[in-house]
């Protein structure tokens, strides 16, 4: 069992950035293949990075250049941070996590097994 909390979501104007982390509760941390999800109201949930054991990353195509994750092994915490935010950005974000290492940095939702609450990104234009 792996508990996933995020925070530092909250409301933003455009062009800024904000960090979110997400702490993990697992006795093999480095281990996990972890990734970023979000979802906007209306819309489907879907990936915008990903991490794997190995500390390789992906960022989806859409948030290149502006998102990037990283991991504290030491704190059990994954982090994304965000920069240049845009009023599209705004979303649930949630952190992800699954012992399975098969096609970690591709992974869709459904390839995760363990999700935290979420934590509210709002940007305003």
């Amino acid at each position: 069992q792996v508990r996933l909390v995020e925070s530092g979501g909250g409301s933003v104007q455009a062009g800024g950035s904000l960090r979110l982390p997400c702490a993990a509760s697992s006795y093999a941390f480095s281990r996990l293949c972890m990734g970023w999800l979000r979802q906007a109201p209306g819309k489907e949930r879907g990936g915008v990075a990903a991490m794997d054991s190995d500390g390789e990353t992906s960022v989806a195509d859409s948030v290149e250049g502006r998102f990037t994750t990283s991991r504290d092994d030491a704190n059990n915490t994954l982090y994304l941070q965000i920069n240049n935010l845009k009023p599209e950005d705004t979303a649930m974000y949630y952190c992800a996590a699954d012992y399975s290492s098969t096609w970690c940095l591709g992974r869709t939702p459904g390839g995760y097994l363990y999700w935290g609450q979420g934590t509210q990104v709002t940007v305003s234009s």
